[in-house]
């Protein structure tokens, strides 16, 4: 009887043991009651072991170059199985760094690492850009097939973007375009647009890439001053950003702040972005080498994010022919975007956008809609494309293929929007409409409603639109 009584008190404390490991997870609040199923995603370990860059002969004051010093601080930790590079206080001016497994880069405050501008550092390495694979400089900080890795910390990183954008003249002030442009580079024939160097116009790289990687956690950093893209996770499995902070001038020509491209198992929480192109993306490839990737962007939650300038606040596309799904995002600010909510796509992409959530966002000051779906992203409209002949006969010409993009089966609920040029825009293809939209307790201020094309079972529930 004592031995049963034993062998049951054992079994309870495995049990109870059991349940406070799993309630030690923060990241468990994001995953549960989803409307979908998504496992929980937890936060990389890593071994107790620490290095600082100063050991290996870098030095903190912005101008000496500390490349050879963070090669040396991660073969270090290497060997020793991992752990993490302290980086201290201090401008620590450096070339490219490759991340390893099972290390945590961690800026202490105060810290600022500052990537050179020199574009000899960066060697041509083929990569992946808006969907496709290219050939540009690598980018500021790498990681690629990679298990347990992270960039934690209070400082900041610059990858020194004005370097290497193009800068169109309209976008900035006489006095910003007189500085930029003063010491040379290449000029359009309008002399509205500058670049660098001839170079610099297709070998701008993003400023963070992390290609296949598992356990990613990007925490409380700070992310600004890309040459493209800022934060580019493609491929990756289990990855959490968390209070980061994303941001580039509002001139910067493709300066997204966060692109999650065929990722799996993704929490973005908590997290500011603030840039001059689309700010939190959502993309899976692009076109035929998309659809042969074949990897979707799935179970991702985007939680408690601000979002400030930017093209789109949230933004799927238009580089989704990997498909997405089984997205949720929720209780997000947009102010001072472009568009708010943004789907786009167009013709030869493909991929499908479905089982999509989007609950509890407010958005102000929205320059143009606070929701759109536009499918002729990029290209002609269907009135364009017709040169005179009439709408009917000019669609029925047009048949749905593998390269058709599909959006579906997508709820858009407890919106409130204050002041937008046009509420709602949905822009559908007549060889593949929109179709099962529902709008939900939406109240939205605009100088226009809305208009739609090429839509199909878009329920409307508490949907109240003022001028």
């Amino acid at each position: 009887m004592r031995l049963k009584q034993l062998l049951v008190a054992i079994a309870l404390m495995v049990a109870s043991t059991g349940l406070r490991a799993a309630n030690n997870n923060p990241y468990s609040i994001y995953t549960a009651n989803l409307p979908f199923s998504m496992p929980e995603v937890t936060a990389p370990q890593f071994p107790n072991n620490l290095v600082n860059l100063k050991d290996f002969g870098a030095k903190g004051d912005g101008t000496e170059l500390c490349t050879a010093a963070f090669e040396k601080a991660m073969d270090a930790l290497t060997k020793k199985g991992g752990g993490r590079l302290v980086v201290p206080r201090g401008v620590w001016f450096t070339g490219p760094i490759v991340l390893r497994s099972n290390i945590d880069l961690h800026l202490e405050q105060g810290s600022i690492i500052l990537f050179s501008g020199d574009m000899s550092l960066y060697p041509i390495v083929e990569t992946i850009y808006e969907g496709k694979t290219d050939r540009r400089c690598q980018s500021p900080i790498t990681g690629k097939d990679l298990v347990n890795v992270a960039i934690t910390g209070r400082g900041v990183i610059d990858g020194n973007g004005q370097d290497w954008r193009p800068l169109k003249k309209w976008k900035v002030t006489d006095k910003q375009w007189a500085k930029m442009t003063k010491n040379g580079g290449v000029m359009s024939k309008k002399k509205d647009l500058w670049y660098p160097s001839e170079e610099h116009i297709r070998r701008r790289p993003v400023l963070i890439q992390l290609n296949n990687c598992r356990n990613v956690l990007l925490q409380n950093v700070a992310f600004q001053n890309s040459p493209a893209w800022n934060i580019h996770p493609i491929m990756c499995e289990n990855i959490i950003i968390d209070g980061v902070t994303a941001r580039n001038p509002f001139y910067a020509q493709n300066g997204d702040a966060l692109d999650l491209e065929s990722c799996r198992n993704a929490l973005i929480v908590n997290s500011t972005f603030d840039a001059g192109d689309d700010c939190i993306c959502v993309k899976s490839g692009k076109d035929e080498e998309g659809r042969k990737r074949g990897r979707a962007c799935e179970n991702v939650v985007i939680s408690g994010c601000t979002v400030f300038a930017g093209h789109g606040g949230f933004t799927v596309g238009s580089e989704m022919s990997g498909g997405v799904k089984n997205v949720l995002i929720r209780d997000c600010q947009f102010l001072g975007t472009d568009v708010g909510i943004r789907f786009k796509s167009t013709r030869g992409r493909g991929g499908v956008v479905e089982n999509i959530f989007i609950d509890g966002i407010s958005m102000y000051n929205i320059i143009e809609d606070a929701i759109t779906f536009d499918l002729y992203y990029g290209g002609k409209s269907v009135t364009d494309d017709m040169d005179g002949i009439e709408q009917q006969s000019a669609a029925a010409r047009i048949v749905a293929d593998e390269t058709t993009p599909c959006f579906r089966d997508i709820t858009i609920q407890n919106i409130i929007c204050r002041g937008a040029s046009r509420a709602l825009y949905f822009n559908g293809l007549p060889e593949q409409p929109i179709k099962n939209v529902t709008l939900r307790n939406i109240h939205i201020t605009a100088d226009k409603e809305g208009e739609f094309k090429y839509c199909e079972n878009v329920k409307k529930e508490n949907v109240i639109i003022e001028q």
